[in-house]
């Protein structure tokens, strides 16, 4: 299950018995019950070899659009509202959806020649108000689901681009061969999704590292919430802190990596860890964090070697010889892989002991 809220934070507000959340309480619910049929297999990009034997993938520089409607019902695609020769639609969650969409294809394409989800320019596809007070967004194998929120604990999914640009994200990795959505292997699949989320944001509005939030999710909490955002790639664990919602479980470091056979092994709590070490990577190389630190961690999930299975200490590894295959032997870049890696006890301390 490739959504933005994770199963357990789900979990805590369809406990509640608070008066004042109960309909956050059926809605959370009702959200877990439904199924969305993930399929990862409809996300296999399908290339094409010319008369010269070359591989053709018909990359663009324009993103092609498509938004629909699902009018409270969870019958998938919904009623086309909106596609790039279309005028916004008065629709909020349909324009913000529309307009989130292309960031993330103008970020990919800007920050890594990327053409889309695919890589060749394919539809991006999002379908708005999915069910009835739906407290979640995904990413069901061919197209984005946002869900409107309860009102009382979530506002709506649309209106953050970390949001949708984490949720194509997942695309992205399946697209690029895929990495098994339980353990070590699926919270670097969360982990991914949340770095290039941040990165998305950060690239719309021209942000450094050190001027970044580094949050994902804000912006989606009514302000019944004690929170700001869904989780911290900075300081994971430290999200929220709320009475209903409990406290925001994310570790930042091996030490503290939780054991769990909820949540496909904890693959949205344990993802705080490779974030950390992503964030540590950028600020130390500073600037924009797409420029070097974001190429090295795409260069790794493009690269076509990582094992589906890979844990943590095999992704740190091919990050490192990403950086080095990028930039040299003994090069910043290397040296500020290498200390995020430390940073979160992936990696040993070479200068210790």
């Amino acid at each position: 299950m490739t959504a933005i809220v994770p199963p357990y934070l789900l979990a805590r507000i369809a406990e509640t018995d608070a008066p004042h959340l109960a309909r956050a309480a059926r809605a959370a619910r009702a959200t877990l019950e439904a199924g969305h049929g993930y399929d990862p297999d409809l996300t296999r990009l399908q290339l094409s070899i010319d008369e010269n034997g070359a591989l053709v993938a018909g990359a663009t520089p324009s993103p092609d659009r498509v938004v629909s409607d699902a009018q409270n019902r969870e019958t998938l695609p919904g009623v086309q509202v909106r596609t790039e020769t279309d005028p916004p639609t008065g629709d909020e969650a349909a324009d913000e959806a529309f307009d989130g969409l292309g960031a993330t294809f103008d970020f990919f394409w800007d920050a890594f020649g990327r053409a889309g989800i695919d890589g060749a320019g394919g539809t991006l596809a999002a379908t708005v108000h999915y069910g009835v007070d739906y407290d979640n967004a995904f990413w069901n194998g061919e197209r984005m689901v946002f869900g409107d929120g309860d009102g009382e604990v979530f506002t709506g999914f649309t209106n953050s681009l970390t949001v949708i640009a984490h949720e194509l994200a997942h695309g992205v990795t399946e697209f690029s061969g895929g990495l098994v959505y339980q353990g070590q292997s699926g919270a670097l699949n969360e982990s991914l999704s949340d770095v290039f989320g941040a990165l998305t944001e950060q690239h719309s509005l021209g942000q450094t590292a050190d001027e970044a939030s580094w949050l994902i999710g804000a912006g989606i909490f009514t302000d019944a919430v004690q929170g700001e955002a869904l989780r911290s790639l900075a300081a994971p664990g430290t999200a929220y802190d709320d009475d209903v919602l409990g406290r925001d479980p994310q570790p930042g470091h091996m030490r503290d990596y939780v054991e769990t056979d909820e949540d496909n092994g904890g693959v949205h709590i344990n993802s705080g860890i490779p974030n950390r070490a992503f964030h540590l990577t950028a600020t130390a190389l500073g600037g924009q964090a797409w420029e070097r630190a974001g190429l090295i961690w795409y260069r790794t999930l493009t690269a076509g070697t990582l094992p589906t299975t890979v844990d943590f200490a095999g992704f740190a590894l091919a990050t490192l010889e990403a950086a080095t295959a990028e930039y040299g032997e003994g090069s910043e870049e290397v040296d500020a892989v290498r200390a995020g890696w430390t940073g979160v006890g992936v990696m040993a301390d070479a200068t210790s002991g």
